[in-house]
């Protein structure tokens, strides 16, 4: 399934994609898709859903995050080897973790708001993993099981507030619109191995990066297992696998997004994004 949240900020609703690509509604069978519905059980009562019979969504409204209630947000940092060596930093001995604050998630296709002040505002296209059930100290045998699906992510960073000042990664990694998540919910099921998955992302039309999650240091069921032996994983959580070579300040010389640029994400596996980059006055 592709599960998905449409609508204003505030007033999403849950929905899903049919076989031909349009939103159908999911209230009011369900509130929203809450850490509960896109558990095992939850899921299997959506799948056997017939979406023909769900109302069909006119028009083309908004997509937020494909999950909403999310606790906990989490990434991998120097997960691609050509990443690695544009950062000019060793290859970790483990997945390199760190938090996002849950208040930079946003939807696919909303404006990224450049922070006042930012002079080296970044992208990173990403592989997102969504936590489906109570995950601790999980082998990394039955570390899927405990995955609910995927989705395509945008994990924006500042740079210089990353690595200049002081403290961890989340100061660079936090702000309104750093975690864009979606367009939809791509469910386990459909998704065989996490590490085929491919990735690209554009700004202004020129291609930036582009590659397949089979390039990964560290694969999705050595993160989960690696996560979940120093915390526990809540239902819903989300997890940005790390990102590949072609970030802005991996260029020489750098070249960071300015007001005006257009990102665009895709995997053919994951769908689109597509954000408008504006600076915060």
């Amino acid at each position: 399934m592709k599960l998905l949240r449409y609508g204003p900020p505030g007033q999403e609703r849950p929905g899903l994609l049919d076989a031909q690509g349009r939103i159908r509604a999911l209230s009011p069978a369900i509130a929203d898709l809450t850490p509960e519905v896109i558990s095992p059980e939850g899921l299997a009562v959506l799948a056997a859903l017939d979406p023909e019979r769900l109302p069909l969504v006119e028009g083309s409204p908004r997509l937020a995050a494909p999950v909403a209630g999310v606790r906990q947000f989490f990434a991998v940092g120097l997960n691609y080897k050509g990443h690695i060596a544009e950062s000019g930093l060793p290859q970790p001995s483990e997945p390199m973790l760190f938090n996002k604050a849950i208040t930079s998630i946003c939807g696919p296709n909303d404006d990224i708001l450049m922070p006042r002040g930012s002079k080296a505002t970044d992208w990173e296209v990403e592989l997102g993993v969504v936590i489906g059930k109570l995950t601790a100290n999980v082998s990394e045998s039955d570390a899927l099981d405990h995955v609910a699906g995927y989705c395509a992510a945008n994990d924006l960073s500042e740079r210089d507030w990353q690595l200049s000042r002081g403290g961890q990664f989340v100061k660079g990694k936090s702000a309104p619109t750093f975690g864009a998540l979606g367009p939809w919910l791509v469910t386990k099921d459909e998704i065989a191995d996490p590490q085929e998955v491919d990735l690209r992302l554009d700004v202004n039309g020129v291609l930036r990066q582009q590659a397949s999650t089979a390039e990964m240091v560290f694969g999705v069921r050595q993160i989960v297992a690696h996560i979940s032996s120093v915390l526990t994983l809540l239902p819903g959580d989300v997890i940005v696998t790390g990102t590949p070579a072609g970030v802005g300040g991996g260029m020489k010389p750098p070249v960071y997004l300015k007001a005006g640029d257009v990102i665009t994400i895709d995997s053919p596996q994951l769908g689109r994004q597509r954000q408008r980059v504006v600076a915060v006055e």
